[in-house]
Order: C-alpha cells, then sequence, then structure tokens
C-alpha cells in the first residue's frame, strides 16, 4: 500500500507539473507565434487569408505535435525509442541482392526441385582433406570469380598473392597443401581450361603426384569413388550464350587460340579428323563474325555443355559413335546432372547472388562485396534480330542449359533466403522468450525478498508465506529445464551435422519446405 501511494503521489506530482509546463510554454508559445504570423502574413491580413479562427487551430496543432513529444519521451526515454524513431523517419535498406536487374521479384519457377536439389550446405574442412576446384569456361567472368577466391576471400591463413606473379600460394592452416585448385592457385595443372571430364580424371592423380595417371582415366575414377577421406566440391560459373559466345569471338578476333588444351578424352586427346581445326594459320586474329559463325567445329559452339557433360558416354569427340540427335540429348542431360550435383555454381549475371549462396554453401564470407558490370565487350556488340537468332541457333543445347541453370539458381536463392529469415525469426522468439523468464524470474525474486523483510504484515495478508517461494523455485526449475532441453536439443543437432552420411531428420525440416513449396505454387 504504501509502495502504491508513493507511486500516485508521483504521478500526480508529474501530471501537476506537465500541465503547469504546458500552460506556461502554450502561453510563451501563443505569443512568439503571433508575432511570426504578424511578420509572415500582416500583408495578406487584408485579404482575410488569416483569421483568427486558422491562428487557434495553427496553435492547437502544435501544441498536441508538442504534448506528444513530451509523453512519449516521458513514456519510453531509452535508446531502444530513440532508434525505432530514427528507423520510423529513414528511408528503409534496399535489399542488395535485388540489385542487379529485379529479376527475383518476377521469378517464376519452371522446374521442380527437390529440397535436397535446393538446400546447399557443404561442410567444407579447410583444415583436413577437402578440395575446391574450379572448373573455369570460357568468357563466362571466371576468372574474376577466380581472383575473389584467392584475393578476397576470409581466412585464417589467406592466400600468399606477390606482385607480378599470376599465381597465388592457398595453403591450409598449418600445413603445405593447398586447398583450392584453380588457375591462381595450382596453375592449368589439368591442361588449359580442362572441362569436366578431364578434372575428374586428373585432378585426384595431380593432388597424390601421380600426374601420369592422366592416360588411366578409368582407374582414377575408381580411386576418387573410393577415397573417401578426400571430398572434391567442384564449381563453375555460367554465363548467357549469346553474350558468351559474342566475347569469346572478339577475344578470338584479337588473337586467342586456347592451343593448349588438352581435350583428353578416354585416355587421349582426339585426333585432327576427329577434331579440325577453324583456321590454317598460326591463329584466327580478324576473323569476321560471319566467318565464325559458319566453322561447324568451332568449338565456341554449345561450349558450356561440352565442357560441364562426360564426354565418355557419346564417344569423345568421334561423332560416328550414335546419331547427331542422341548425341546431343545425352550431352544435355549429363551436363544438367553434372551441374545439378555440383557443391556450388554461379551465374555472371548475378554477381550479389552469386556472393551470397558461395557463402552459404561453404560457410566461407567474401571481404568486399562483388560488382556487377553491364557493359561489357559483348554488350557493345551490335546484332541484328537475324543475327542473334542464328547464335541462339548454333547454342541451342546452351540455351535449354542455361534456362535450366538459370531457374535452379534462383529458386536456390529464393530458398536460402527464406531459410534464413525463418533462422532469424526463429532466434527472435528464443530471446522474447528468454528475456520474458528473466523478467518474471526478478519479479517474484522481488516479491519474496518484501516477504522476508516484512513478515508480520506479510503473515496477515498471505496465510500461505511460502506460496511465492514455492511459484518462484517452479518458475526458476522449469526455466531451467528448458534451458537445458535447449542446449541438448543444440548438442543433438550439432552432433549430426558432424556425422558424416547423417541425413537429417525430416519432421524438422517440413516446415521449411511446405512454406517454400506453398510460396512456389503462389508463384505458379
Amino acid at each position: 500500500m504504501n509502495d502504491l501511494r508513493r507511486r500516485w503521489d508521483l504521478g500526480s506530482l508529474c501530471r501537476a507539473l506537465l500541465t503547469r509546463g504546458l500552460a506556461a510554454l502554450g502561453h510563451s508559445l501563443k505569443h512568439v507565434l503571433s508575432a511570426i504570423f504578424s511578420k509572415i502574413f500582416g500583408p495578406l491580413a487584408s485579404v482575410g487569408n488569416m483569421d483568427e479562427k486558422s491562428n487557434k487551430l495553427l496553435l492547437a496543432l502544435v501544441m498536441f505535435f508538442l504534448f506528444a513529444v513530451i509523453v512519449l519521451q516521458y513514456v519510453c526515454p531509452g535508446t531502444e525509442c530513440q532508434l525505432l524513431r530514427l528507423q520510423a523517419f529513414s528511408s528503409p535498406v534496399p535489399d542488395p541482392y535485388r540489385s542487379e536487374d529485379e529479376s527475383s521479384a518476377r521469378f517464376v519457377p519452371r522446374y521442380n526441385f527437390s529440397r535436397a536439389d535446393l538446400l546447399r550446405k557443404v561442410d567444407f574442412d579447410i583444415k583436413g582433406d577437402d578440395l575446391i576446384v574450379f572448373l573455369h569456361i570460357q568468357k563466362t567472368g571466371g576468372t574474376t570469380f577466380g581472383r575473389h577466391l584467392v584475393r578476397n576471400i576470409q581466412l585464417e591463413q589467406p592466400c600468399e598473392c606477390r606482385v607480378g606473379q599470376k599465381k597465388c600460394t592457398c595453403h591450409r592452416p598449418g600445413k603445405r597443401e593447398t586447398w583450392l585448385f584453380s588457375r591462381f592457385s595450382t596453375g592449368w595443372s589439368c591442361g588449359l581450361h580442362a572441362d569436366w571430364t578431364e578434372l575428374t580424371s586428373c585432378v585426384p592423380a595431380v593432388v597424390d603426384g601421380k600426374r601420369d595417371a592422366r592416360l588411366r582415366p578409368s582407374r582414377w575414377r575408381i580411386f576418387q569413388i573410393l577415397d573417401g577421406t578426400r571430398n572434391f566440391h567442384y564449381i563453375t560459373i555460367l554465363r548467357d550464350p549469346v553474350s558468351r559466345y559474342l566475347s569469346e569471338w572478339r577475344h578470338v578476333q584479337r588473337g586467342a587460340t586456347w592451343k593448349a588444351s588438352l581435350h583428353v578424352c578416354d585416355g587421349r586427346p582426339p585426333t585432327s579428323e576427329e577434331l579440325p581445326s577453324c583456321y590454317s594459320g598460326d591463329d584466327w586474329s580478324g576473323c569476321p563474325l560471319k566467318e565464325f559463325m559458319e566453322c561447324p567445329y568451332n568449338l565456341a559452339n554449345n561450349r558450356q555443355v561440352r565442357m560441364l557433360s562426360d564426354l565418355t558416354l557419346v564417344g569423345c569427340y568421334n561423332l560416328s559413335v550414335m546419331p547427331e540427335k542422341q548425341r546431343n540429348k545425352v550431352l544435355l542431360e549429363s551436363a544438367k546432372s553434372n551441374l545439378k550435383h555440383m557443391a556450388f555454381f554461379g551465374l555472371t549475371e548475378f554477381q550479389r547472388k552469386t556472393q551470397y549462396l558461395f557463402e552459404k554453401t561453404f560457410n566461407m564470407n567474401f571481404i568486399s562485396p562483388f560488382t556487377q558490370y553491364n557493359t561489357t565487350r559483348a554488350s557493345s556488340v551490335e546484332i541484328n534480330e537475324d543475327i542473334q537468332k542464328r547464335i541462339e541457333g548454333l547454342n541451342f543445347l546452351d540455351m535449354e542449359l542455361y534456362t535450366y541453370a538459370k531457374d535452379l539458381f534462383l529458386q536456390r536463392y529464393q530458398f536460402m533466403r527464406q531459410k534464413e529469415h525463418q533462422e532469424a525469426r526463429r532466434k527472435r522468439q528464443e530471446q522474447r522468450k528468454f528475456l520474458k523468464g528473466r523478467f518474471l524470474q526478478t519479479h517474484f525474486q522481488s516479491q519474496s525478498q518484501s516477504q522476508s523483510q516484512n513478515p508480520s504484515q506479510n503473515q496477515s495478508q498471505n496465510p500461505s508465506p511460502n506460496a511465492n517461494q514455492n511459484v518462484t523455485q517452479n518458475l526458476i526449475q522449469n526455466l531451467t529445464q528448458n534451458s537445458s532441453q535447449n542446449l541438448s536439443q543444440k548438442e543433438n543437432r550439432s552432433n549430426q551435422k558432424q556425422k558424416p552420411g547423417h541425413k537429417p531428420n525430416e519432421s524438422t525440416s517440413s516446415n521449411g519446405t511446405n512454406d517454400y513449396i506453398g510460396s512456389v505454387e503462389k508463384w505458379r
């Protein structure tokens, strides 16, 4: 009762002071505003635009605004409310991952992918034997992405890159062996711009110091499967086929040939009859676009499908093994399958989303954000509609693969972003429960302390003096049990992540999957 009387007296005093202050402030503001209005609207008084009623109305609005500010400051003087007020008047922060072309807002999925296809989470052990293998396709922005991997990534032991040298030293922490297989770390160890067929046969042998095993690809594929202690995580970058084709033409026009490419398949490189040359001189510099498109042996045609597929399924470069239609179908399905099961792939047209998905997949963060360059050499080439259609026809397999890859890429981005929002919401709910429990615990402890200080008064008002203490003890016990259960659940989840080959419980992920499938149905 004494506390209530003191609180009531304090509230009455505050209200009285606030009323007097507002009255005095209103009186002084009335004189100030009238002086200002007389200066500003004095010449217009004869017209009748400013009368006594408008003065009173404006004064009432100003008084109401000042009263609201004073009450808000009295009710919530802390920094939290100040931050809320600043956020209310500030403009919303734009989403950095939708800065490319806002395509995610218009994105409508075409393919039905499973949760395993969309969820990409690699437990990359940089201190163990895991290895990231970068499959670099020509003119897809792979040089820029490769530099990001060696110069722009946060590591316990960063790569050592010296001025004037193309390759960097990327060692594991405490070891003298690399964790990255790329042109900027190991060089072209499996040949210039080695494709999927070459890398899967060559990388295990190169890593183990057995370079002569390139001529025995089938044996080392078996070795790769049986070697369970070493994980090879393949990654790549794709690009819009028309832009990539024009970029390669401009590159060849300046003198590029890529003669050092081995094209090893099934233990041997192709013969000159299997892979004829499109030019007779040292290079193909200065060739016009029409001549570039007319060569039937030009490897620029459908290059992305060829570099991502298993060429041994179609007899490598021997075109007489099967009909052309069947060969194209096998190559396309193989490229799609290999791309889907890769640890990661990005798209040149979506630099920030590529950065986001790589960071979420490997749990490795970049130092500075990626930059989207919309002006390239390919974009400077002006072509008419007929040439555009002809380039698309020459790269019809790449066009279908890119459509498939873009759909999978954006669905993975949407899925990972939604999963991230769900995790943030779950953490906020747990934090609110924790703060609520702390508040109740403090409240009951203060009540028990006041009861212990005034035992005679408590006995007259409460026939059971131990009731509040029992409630407090039960509350503390429940909070302790809940916290221990949460800790045990987190430990179980961490243990499940550490066990190789362990699949998460379907019930724990069904909510996220159902939410995502529901959103996909809405997009349809």
